[in-house]
């Protein structure tokens, strides 16, 4: 029996003398599964103030990928089966989401306010936290949960 040993050298593999993210992406970003990623960027856009920076329809004209910021950060929707994809969105499936976002806000209670005459539902409602955060928790159209503070404070 032949065994062949890969020496895992991550330093020189995770080294390279270009940048190899696209201009202004972070290292991280998530990528979520939606029913469909044209409306859920609609709601993103109107509920939690996501901009809009790219749509890809399919040869149909549909939506299928969006690329969205907040504050400059990336977060990216896929269509559920969109590129032969398998994934379905929490509400699809009936599963819960093992994943929250959370996301800091200017003003929490104001965009808990905002939200839910949006369309989000509750989770649970502005409150101060012991690390220092006022946090609500609201749950999007394709159910995935999201966490939105602000910070008031240190731990207590």
């Amino acid at each position: 029996m032949l065994q062949v040993l890969l020496r895992c050298d991550l330093e020189n593999i995770m080294t390279t003398k270009k940048d190899p993210r696209p201009a202004g992406v972070r290292w991280v970003s998530p990528y979520i599964t939606v029913q469909d990623a044209g409306k859920s960027a609609e709601f993103y856009k109107k509920a939690f103030g996501f901009e809009i920076k790219e749509s890809i329809p399919d040869d149909s004209g549909k939506v299928v990928h969006a690329e969205l910021q907040y504050n400059g950060e990336l977060i990216m929707l896929g269509s559920a089966g969109a590129y032969g994809g398998q994934t379905k969105s929490p509400a699809m499936s009936g599963v819960l989401s093992p994943m929250n976002l959370f996301i800091y806000c200017d003003d929490v209670d104001a965009f808990y306010k905002h939200a839910i005459a949006c369309g989000a539902t509750s989770k649970g409602v502005p409150e101060d936290m012991f690390w220092g955060d006022r946090m609500c928790k609201l749950v999007d159209p394709d159910g995935y949960e999201w966490a939105f503070a602000t910070n008031i404070g240190p731990h207590k």
